[in-house]
Formats: C-alpha cells, structure tokens, sequence
C-alpha cells in the first residue's frame, strides 16, 4: 500500500471522467485519456466504473483510484455508495479505491466501507466536503482524505477550489488529494503549497465541453465583469 502513496507523493493524478453522455463518454476514450495523461507525464488516474477501470487497467500501470457513480434515491451520496461497488471495483484492478465520506444519509457506513476496501487489500480515499467530515474519517482509519466534494453537497458550487480545506485537512496527518475546480497551474500549486500529498485534476484535462464553456464566457464576458453561466 505504501509504495502506491510513495509513487503518488507531490505528484498529478488526471481524473478520466467525461461528462455522462457526451461525445467523449466511450471507454475507449477513456482509455486514450489515461494514455495521453500518463504521457503527459501524470503520476496517477481516477476512473468511474467497473468496466472503466477494467480497460485503464489493462492499457497502463499507474495506480488507479477508481469509483463508482450511481444515483439511487435512497441516499444522496454518488460516489461508491455500497460495499458490493468497493469490491468490484477492487476486483478490476483499482489500487485506491474512492467513496463519498460526507455527512449525509448513507447506505453503507464510512467504516463499513473503509473495512472492505482494506479486505480487498486496497487503500481507502475519503471524499469529504467539510473538515468535520475529514476529520471523522480519519478516525475512521482511512488512508487518504480528497477534497473532492467541498461545495457539491449543498448551495451554490463555487468557482474557486477549496485550499483551506486542504490546509487544515493536511493537519490530521493522513495524505490528502487535493481535488475540486483546479482548473489553473497556479490553482494546482497553491494545492500542493498548503500541503496537498498530490493534486487531482479532471475537467481541466479531460472535460472539453467545460472548458470550451470557461473560454465561451471568457470571450462573451459582459462589459460590468458578471458570468453569464458556469458549468
């Protein structure tokens, strides 16, 4: 487990997730994403889906962080909401394996979930969206706490990314991914400057519909600096 964390450590980790049902929505290019990203010289890779991190897999050595993505009306959470999802995706080749670890109702409990990746053999990441939340789960015994759902769990999503989060994350003494809006090079080291282990970008890398939109409103910008729409 600790050699993953080491070949991780101060390093970039492209997040391969296009928008659902877009044109880039094929595992194949998924694939081509996470070949392009380790060329470009990433250190690791987040992936949504069983089968998705199946075929990263079987094109790349990188440690993976996989996840499943499901909508079920019983829980808000998304992001790897049951045991059964951390074992498969274990069982498909994920070395980390991510779950929503946010203070919301849940299906299955943060231990609950940390106890069955650890049973594949696999390090736990906690998404969290609060220090509460990062805090709770440390003491639940996971091996990583992401910054990944600060601002998505509740009000309007923010432009910016969440550094201080990251700040007083770092203090629990866990490694921490910085991930959430990193959209600029600066933004990234900012991250890594307030203790981020390693910095997860996505939109930024592998979402062109969004970033085609930032430059969209750039360009259109009105003449009173307001946005007219964000993705």
């Amino acid at each position: 487990m600790g050699s993953v964390l080491d070949r991780l450590k101060g390093q970039l980790i492209v997040s391969c997730q296009p928008v659902v049902g877009g044109p880039m929505d094929r595992p194949d290019i998924i694939v081509a994403f996470a070949r392009a990203a380790e060329q470009g010289g990433a250190a690791g890779l987040r992936i949504e889906g069983v089968a998705n991190v199946r075929a990263v897999r079987a094109a790349t050595s990188l440690p993976v962080i996989g996840l499943v993505k499901r909508v079920d009306p019983a829980t808000p959470v998304i992001i790897t909401a049951r045991e059964g999802d951390a074992r498969e995706l274990a069982a498909a080749g994920a070395d980390i394996i991510a779950f929503d670890a946010t203070d919301r109702h849940r299906l299955s409990s943060i231990g609950e979930l940390k106890a069955a990746v650890h049973a594949a053999g696999k390090l736990a990441m906690a998404d969290v969206a609060t220090f509460a939340e990062a805090r709770t789960a440390h003491a639940a015994g996971v091996d990583i706490v992401g910054t990944t759902l600060s601002g998505y769990t509740g009000g309007e999503v923010p432009q910016a990314p969440d550094i201080g989060l990251v700040r007083a994350a770092t203090s629990l003494g866990k490694p921490v991914f910085a991930e959430g809006r990193y959209r600029t090079v600066e933004q990234a080291r900012a991250a890594r400057r307030a203790g981020a282990w390693a910095v997860v970008v996505g939109s930024a890398v592998t979402r062109p519909e969004h970033v085609t939109a930032w430059f969209v409103d750039a360009v259109a910008l009105p003449e009173d600096g307001s946005v007219t729409r964000t993705v």
